[in-house]
């Protein structure tokens, strides 16, 4: 769903923090904000600052805590007590769960004096567990904005409409089945979010909301909307792609104001001409044309299924009991063939980085996709629903298979998987089909043959080599059980590559497992081929040794003299009771078991080199990247047109899934504050067939307009992850045990400038400004310098919700360290240059400032705006040029 802009918190005429608002004394109190939502313990410095500066804190007038606080139950009931309150945030999802999912707060109603706060005109609950709107929110006459998105809520009280001066309301993702008819009573409101709900008709009071410029509807179960919304003649966006709706009203396109309606992914067959031909109104994903099929009784499935095709910022669509087919945007594709849900249901997505804390890997697999999350959980599904994933090539892979693997909560489980290659992009995809939603991805796997095993006895071979067999004889268990088998190929050139021992010998690996705990009743024959260049002709029996691995491979043990080996010209017989890891050896060697440890260890790795590259155009911005040791030139061959820097480094070998950081050294640093940085470290996890790259905006604390800087980037490995072998582990103790690699970086030295008014910042000489259109109203260069008075330390997040990347952010904070007026005029005329030219760029900067949680800019801009309209319709009134139509009027002259 499409999320709208943050509510029009407040629009008192001094502003949050402005000058005149008293100066508090703790330093946890800034003007009259207090904003504790960011503290780990931010309840705990309220009630601290309660106790200590009680009179102080009654002054405040904005508050900000975290619902998912120890303390925030405490909290929560001295907060009536701030009578000056205006904006309120007591919001949840500060916390995340093992798998990443943000938790909802701890909030599930307000006391009741909350109805007293009569000043409160900003109010948000969102991401909390609210399942009935507190019956004390009516009650505040003042409130102008009102959040409690991602809650329970099914429904909303009939006196909802007391709230006469309500502007902003947002329940996205909520429950809601249906609205009261007093929401009609709401004549101030001017955006109301609605969106990923359960709502399936509308009353036709919606239509009384004659403020409204903005309806998100998206996401629920509407199969039709009301003609009254034809009265909302101040609507400009309409947003109703991902319901049910067979119909729309042909007076829609008459909304004078309407610059977009969104009815992609719904039912439509047809629509009335005057909607289809408006340049504003999307259709894509609906039915268009198709006559309804007439069902066959003979052919149930003939029936064309409605396809859903949703964009890169949508994260949830509707199904119905018609089923259909879903197409992201990642590529991943879904099937729900009729009859699936029984009802309309929302379904939610997502894709997420795999953390090895909880996508645990078996032994030789390797990861070939992100995790996929569908949501919810849990539920049963009337059919099968097919699920496609797009995965990464496994090219080098052989004699292994692929499959998806999906996450019950408690662990993970394979799923019978359909693997097929596109013939247009020749990329691979992998279909299963399930009855339940949960957390999915791809792994390739050692190819697994399974059978059951009943009384009577069976046999089992591997189908990568027929010539391994399992005989179960009669009478071996009692009720019928489940065997697996796998086998690891290994060719003589790799045994003796890792050995440099060309007398070493070494059959494939046979793995077996039961889903019974208890052994057979009587002894299981296996047979193995002999290691390759050995026959029962030349076969030397002491120097053959068969060994049983444990289930993690870190122990090996000889158990030549505990079996009855037979031998025929090509394969070795013996007996056992109970399954695990057997392997057959043929050398001179005698301490055998710890040369299996060691080439287990070694077929395990992944043999790599790490690469350091510098963009040619901004030597700040560093590449690095983990590449298997075969994609090497590949990888650098794609990059040489754009960057530079030092020859890989040495190999070194690492493990699917293994944890490395990379540290930058010698007077090379990077902001610390980024997510993906531990104690000074970007982490990396290492995945053969993933992308194990970032690109990192540095800097350096060193003077360089005198001198480069000469760095280095090192790479560590992290924590040995428990389950590599205890061989692995010993070698990497020690004073340099986690070092793996490092490679030269150099910043060139700073160009020297004539003087210092040569800096375009310092004297802001760009051409005039006039961003904006005539019905938007325009901002000048000078209106832009006096709203960046008023920025202060929020400039990298309006930056960000302006659009500018990460690196521009970090460019401009590094260009201006020392100069935080620059960086934000820095921030705010790049952004402008940028937009010049978009005739909606006004819009987007107010969005961008209510989004960053600074409504007092958002209100200031729209006073600017405002009042430049006036002066318009002044000076027309002055040379007597005032005309009916208010299309002149809406332009909008500033200096």
């Amino acid at each position: 769903t499409q999320e709208m802009a943050e509510p029009p918190e407040l629009r008192d005429e001094r502003g949050e923090g402005a000058p005149g608002a008293p100066v508090l004394a703790s330093p946890c109190l800034a003007d009259n904000r207090l904003n504790l939502d960011v503290y780990p313990d931010g309840c705990s410095h309220f009630l601290q600052l309660l106790e200590q500066h009680q009179g102080e804190l009654a002054q405040v007038e904005f508050v900000r805590l975290s619902s998912n606080d120890p303390l925030f139950g405490t909290a929560l009931g001295i907060l009536p007590c701030l009578q000056n309150l205006k904006s309120l945030v007591l919001k949840g999802g500060h916390a995340c769960d093992e798998f990443g999912s943000w938790q909802p707060g701890s909030l599930t109603s307000l006391p009741p004096d909350f109805g007293n706060l009569r000043c409160l005109t900003h109010l948000d609950l969102s991401f909390n567990r609210l399942s009935t709107l507190p019956s004390c929110i009516p009650h505040l006459q003042s409130l102008r904005a009102l959040l409690v998105s991602h809650n329970n809520l099914e429904a909303l009280p009939e006196d909802f409409g007391r709230l006469s001066k309500l502007t902003y309301f947002s329940a996205m993702r909520n429950q809601l089945k249906g609205l009261p008819r007093s929401i009609g009573e709401l004549a101030a409101l001017q955006e109301l979010d609605l969106s990923a709900n359960a709502l399936e008709c509308l009353p036709e009071e919606v239509g009384n909301l004659h403020s409204c410029t903005e309806l998100d509807l998206s996401g629920n179960r509407l199969s039709n909307i009301p003609d009254s919304l034809a009265n909302l003649k101040c609507l400009q966006q309409l947003h109703l792609h991902s319901n049910l709706l067979v119909t729309v009203p042909a007076s829609l396109a008459s909304l004078p104001n309407l610059s977009k309606l969104d009815l992609r992914n719904n039912c439509l067959r047809a629509v009335p001409p005057e909607i289809q031909t408006s340049p504003f109104v999307h259709l894509h994903g609906n039915p268009l044309g198709e006559t309804e099929p007439s069902p066959q009784p003979d052919e149930p499935s003939a029936r064309r299924l409605q396809r859903l095709f949703l964009a890169s910022g949508e994260d949830s669509f509707t199904v119905t009991s018609e089923g259909c087919k879903v197409l992201l945007a990642c590529g991943i594709r879904f099937c729900f063939p009729p009859g699936a849900a029984s009802v309309p249901l929302c379904i939610h997505f997502r894709t997420l980085a795999p953390d090895p804390q909880w996508v645990k890997l078996r032994h030789h697999d390797v990861l070939l996709s992100t995790v996929l999350e569908l949501q919810p959980h849990g539920l049963e599904f009337q059919q099968e629903v097919e699920i496609w994933m797009p995965f990464a090539s496994p090219q080098t892979l052989h004699q292994r298979e692929v499959v998806i693997r999906t996450f019950s909560g408690q662990s993970w489980s394979d799923l019978r998987t359909k693997v097929e290659q596109k013939k247009k992009s020749k990329k691979h995809v992998a279909c299963c089909r399930v009855l339940h939603f949960s957390w999915f991805l791809v792994v390739s796997r050692l190819v697994e043959n399974e059978c059951k095993v009943p009384a009577e006895g069976t046999l089992l071979f591997s189908s990568v080599d027929p010539d391994i067999k399992v005989i179960f004889p009669p009478g071996v268990t009692e009720e019928t059980r489940s065997v697996k088998l796998q086998v690891l190929p290994i060719s003589a050139e790799e045994i003796e590559e890792i050995m440099s021992d060309t007398g070493c010998r070494a059959s494939s690996l046979l793995y077996l497992s039961q889903d019974c705990p208890v052994d057979f009743l009587r002894p299981v024959r296996i047979q193995l081929p002999l290691p390759p260049g050995v026959t029962g002709l030349n076969l030397d029996r002491s120097r053959l040794h068969l060994l049983h691995g444990d289930l993690h491979g870190q122990t090996w043990d000889d158990i030549t003299n505990q079996v009855v080996l037979e031998f025929t010209h090509l394969y070795a017989i013996f007996e056992v009771t109970h399954f695990s890891w057997y392997w057959l050896w043929y050398t001179t060697k005698t301490y055998i078991g710890g040369i299996a440890k060691k080439v287990y260890e070694r077929l395990r790795m992944y043999q790599v080199n790490f690469i350091a590259l510098q963009r040619k155009k901004d030597p700040e911005q560093v590449l690095l990247q983990c590449v298997p040791k075969h994609k090497v030139d590949p990888v650098l061959k794609k990059l040489q047109d754009r960057y530079q820097g030092p020859e890989p480094s040495d190999m070194v070998e690492m493990f699917e899934g293994e944890q490395f950081f990379a540290a930058f050294e010698r007077g090379i640093s990077i902001d610390m504050d980024r997510p993906d940085c531990v104690d000074g470290r970007l982490s990396f996890i290492f995945y053969s067939h993933l992308k194990n790259m970032k690109e990192i905006y540095v800097t350096s604390p060193v003077d360089r307009k005198g001198q480069a800087v000469k760095g280095q980037v090192s790479f560590y490995r992290g924590e040995v992850p428990e389950n590599i072998p205890e061989e692995a582990s010993r070698r990497r103790k020690g004073p340099d045990s986690h070092w793996l690699a490092t490679l030269p970086i150099k910043l060139p030295r700073l160009k020297s400038r004539s003087s210092d008014n040569s800096s375009p910042l310092n004297s802001f000489s760009f051409p005039p400004l006039n961003l904006g259109n005539a019905e938007t109203g325009y901002l000048t260069q000078a209106n832009l310098l006096s709203i960046a008075r008023r920025v202060g330390g929020d400039w990298q997040t309006i930056g960000l919700n302006l659009g500018l990347t990460y690196q521009q952010i970090e460019r401009i904070g590094y260009n201006h360290r020392e100069d935080l007026d620059k960086q934000i005029l820095d921030m705010l005329f790049s952004w402008a240059k940028q937009n010049s030219e978009d005739p909606d760029c006004v819009e987007k900067l107010i969005r961008a400032m209510k989004e960053s949680g600074r409504q007092d800019i958002a209100d200031e801009i729209e006073a600017i705006i405002e009042l430049g309209r006036q002066k318009y319709r002044e000076s027309i009134r002055r040379v007597g040029l005032e005309q009916e139509s208010s299309t002149e009027d809406s332009a909008v002259a500033m200096v």
